[in-house]
């Protein structure tokens, strides 16, 4: 179970080994996942409408685009961006994990609060992803900066995208989106702790004759709609952190229609509105929202089987040591 539980036998593990599966989990997931979250920025970062309609459209549908990007990029343009997003998957995912469970359990051993509270997970789940953000929040941008530039390439490697983004615009610009990412963080982050537990619980009730042999199944479907759902709900600020995370990049956008420079998050949204209507705060919704269903239910998934598995090899050691 996520989160501090004084009833379950995995609160046994240390921080350490919740660090372990949390980082074992981001790996997994991201490496999973990374195509449709390249279709997704490219999405999110299109100015002209998303319709087979529009004829400066690149980008309309998941399908034309993973065809486009296929037939223009290759099959490795499905995971450009790869080694940052992998070190930020894996970090992040540590980070997150061991501040959740240790806020659930200061929770637990310092307040009269039920540690699986609703509330509780969403304060504790929000906290956790905020801390675990503004850790890894370099290697977002540096992520979003691969999987957005066309060929030719500005950035030939880590190394280079570090170096040049750092000489040409200034450390602060590791940072840039840093606030709408703060903003909807929180109650995304929150939203997926709480609904997966939630979802959980109602789970159990409706379906209480599984019991244990359906655990990974219903961490799965319990993690995939916890995180349709606080997608959904958090949506427009992920499009403005994107947005702003491509400024200063204008020269590599060229190739993918037109470019824009926002002066901030108000700035942003407001052009956004104005230029693409109301519907384009939510542009790659439905990759998106096919991203949040696995990564957040992969995410919830491997975390819980790398839980069970390190307390199971820990058990297994602890009883040999025994009988020895």
């Amino acid at each position: 179970m996520v989160g501090y539980d004084p009833k379950s036998e995995v609160k046994s593990i240390s921080a350490v080994e919740v660090a372990v599966a949390g980082s074992a989990s981001g790996f997994v997931t991201r490496a999973l996942i990374s195509p449709v979250d390249v279709i997704k920025i490219r999405f999110q970062l299109q100015i002209e409408q998303l319709s087979p309609r529009n004829p400066l459209a690149k980008y309309y549908g998941i399908l034309q685009t993973a065809h486009r990007i296929l037939h223009e990029e290759g099959l490795t343009a499905f995971w450009k961006g790869h080694v940052p997003a992998q070190l930020l998957s894996i970090s992040y995912g540590a980070v997150q994990f061991v501040t959740f469970e240790c806020l659930t359990e200061l929770v637990h051993n310092a307040t009269p609060y039920d540690t699986r509270n609703f509330i509780v997970h969403f304060v504790c789940g929000g906290l956790a992803a905020c801390t675990a953000t503004m850790t890894v929040q370099p290697l977002d941008t540096l992520r979003t900066r691969f999987a957005a530039q066309g060929e030719p390439k500005v950035y030939q490697n880590l190394r280079h995208a570090v170096v040049t983004m750092y000489q040409t615009e200034g450390p602060l610009t590791f940072y840039r989106g840093l606030t709408p990412t703060i903003i909807a963080v929180f109650p995304y982050a929150g939203l997926q702790f709480s609904f997966y537990n939630l979802l959980q619980q109602l789970y159990k009730r409706v379906m209480p004759s599984e019991g244990m042999n359906a655990g990974n199944v219903k961490n799965l479907v319990c993690g995939s709609c916890a995180g349709v759902i606080s997608k959904t709900l958090t949506y427009p600020f992920d499009l403005f952190k994107k947005r702003l995370q491509v400024g200063g990049f204008e020269q590599a956008r060229a190739a993918f229609g037109q470019v824009r420079t926002y002066k901030g998050l108000m700035d942003c949204a407001g052009q956004i509105v104005r230029e693409e209507g109301p519907v384009g705060l939510f542009k790659g919704l439905s990759p998106s929202l096919l991203k949040a269903a696995l990564s957040t239910g992969f995410t919830f998934f491997w975390y819980e089987f790398f839980c069970n598995l390190l307390y199971a090899l820990k058990d297994t050691g602890s009883t040999k040591g025994q009988e020895g």
